[in-house]
């Protein structure tokens, strides 16, 4: 099985400045031709929130034109950017979506389950986890103790070092440490909000951010406190179930500047003189 994960992908309408200055909706076309190019194709697309900028109508009907040349189920999340009942009025044939109250949902047609947390806070930056989305939770994870489950989300409940996005984090991060200690089934918690790839062991369990289709967060470590973007090449996630023995392997897979690959081994042996294919250029 083979998940991919975008993120953060702030689809905005043709006069918006995400669109003229930072392009998100063309990078989003890209991302999803990356997609649908891939010689392993996903089995599932999973969308860790900030799907739009300002969570307009406009921008959830955009958004879905861009997805529907996509040829996989694509799974929604909301984050800080998005509005809950504008998401669900454009997306209303999307089933899985809950017709009120948090946008929360499990998936359970593959060999890795998934299970969805909405923390959205209208409003807010940062992101929450009451007690009502904790209990939700470990239900859901109580349901099937043994099938190996990935938690998606938008805002990732561990501090990056990124001192302006911690400083809108997650409220509640430690009321789900103690829930994903009671299930060590959990592989994986896919987060977003951060743009940029990112992992941590959490909880007994690793946690990752995925980057954005567009536009990145400089990497600006302590004592540095500033807050900017740079056009590096966006990239989404692939997690690959190896099964119970190999468990499940994170690549990051880049979406822009990308060529084609030179093989040195084609599966019975090593290529003596590899002959570069056409376009192929030595970084």
């Amino acid at each position: 099985m083979l998940i991919a994960q975008i993120s953060d992908t702030h689809v905005s309408t043709p006069e918006g400045a995400e669109d003229s200055l930072l392009r998100t909706s063309e990078h989003l076309a890209r991302a999803v031709a990356h997609l649908n190019c891939l010689e392993r194709r996903p089995d599932l697309v999973v969308i860790t929130g900030d799907l739009v900028d300002r969570g307009e109508v406009g921008e959830y009907e955009r958004l879905r034109e861009l997805l529907a040349p996509l040829r996989r189920p694509v799974f929604l999340l909301p984050g800080n950017h998005d509005d809950r009942d504008n998401l669900r009025r454009v997306f209303a044939d999307h089933g899985y979506l809950p017709r009120d109250g948090f946008l929360q949902y499990t998936v359970d047609d593959w060999p890795v389950r998934i299970v969805a947390l909405d923390t959205h806070v209208p409003g807010q930056a940062g992101g929450r986890l009451c007690g009502e989305r904790l209990a939700w939770l470990a239900a859901r994870l109580a349901e099937a103790p043994e099938r190996p489950t990935v938690v998606a989300m938008h805002h990732p409940p561990f501090a990056s070092g990124i001192p302006v996005m911690d400083a809108f984090g997650l409220d509640g991060s430690d009321g789900l440490a103690a829930v994903l200690q009671r299930h060590p089934q959990v592989e994986r918690v896919l987060c977003g909000h951060l743009h940029r790839p990112i992992v941590r062991r959490f909880a007994g369990t690793v946690a990752c951010t995925c980057p954005s289709t567009a536009h990145q967060l400089a990497l600006d470590l302590p004592p540095a406190n500033r807050l900017a973007f740079v056009m590096e090449p966006p990239a989404c996630m692939l997690h690959l179930w190896l099964g119970s023995d190999g468990g499940l392997v994170t690549h990051l897979s880049l979406i822009a500047g990308e060529h084609p690959p030179l093989t040195v081994h084609d599966g019975q042996g090593w290529i003596r003189d590899p002959r570069p294919p056409a376009g192929f250029h030595p970084a």
